[in-house]
């Protein structure tokens, strides 16, 4: 008299597939941001190689949307140069998944020439960043930034909140506003 067997659940193959492909398709746009990330620590102007040339590069306010890679360098790229020199980049983290990978870090830099139309101080400063980056055949073609400019100016004296930022809240210096209560 034969046994019945029992079946033991298995991942059934194209899943598996599925999401080993994504994995790899995750380290190949990590291997290519890091890539890029090396060039700009090295003080690379061969940036044709990781940026597709009509990409787009979206930063918060202060820092401008520019449209292809000759107006990111021309007005992103050169312009940081010009202005924080003996710049470290500090990445604190990466993620990938699929086509898209972030990372959070800062820049540790000396300001060397005018940045928001204060002339160099010779300070040292802590740039702090978030990166998200959209692979597309080997090259980035979409780069969301979000830059902490009203940090780097308070710490060259220009406070841009005029003594309004919340963290007076967290200090406790003042208190904070709250919605009135809404009775139902």
């Amino acid at each position: 008299m034969n046994k019945p067997t029992m079946n033991k659940p298995t991942m059934s193959k194209p899943a598996r597939s599925e999401a080993e492909a994504h994995l790899a398709r995750s380290r190949e746009t990590l291997a290519v941001i890091q890539r890029m990330e090396a060039a700009l620590a090295a003080n690379s102007n061969r940036m044709d190689e990781h940026f597709h040339a009509d990409f787009t590069w979206r930063g918060n306010v202060g820092c401008g949307v520019k449209q292809g890679l000759a107006a990111f360098r021309r007005n992103w790229q050169l312009p940081l140069r010009a202005a924080f020199t003996q710049r470290i980049y500090k990445t604190e983290k990466f993620l990938a998944d699929g086509d898209w990978a972030s990372c959070f870090g800062q820049i540790e830099a000396t300001h060397s020439g005018a940045f928001m139309g204060i002339p160099p101080t010779g300070r040292r400063v802590i740039i702090s960043y978030m990166d998200f980056w959209r692979v597309e055949d080997g090259r980035i073609a979409d780069n969301p930034v979000f830059v902490d400019f009203a940090a780097v100016l308070a710490q060259l004296g220009r406070d841009v909140f005029a003594g309004e930022g919340w963290e007076a809240f967290d200090r406790a210096e003042r208190i904070p506003p709250a919605p009135p209560e809404n009775p139902l």
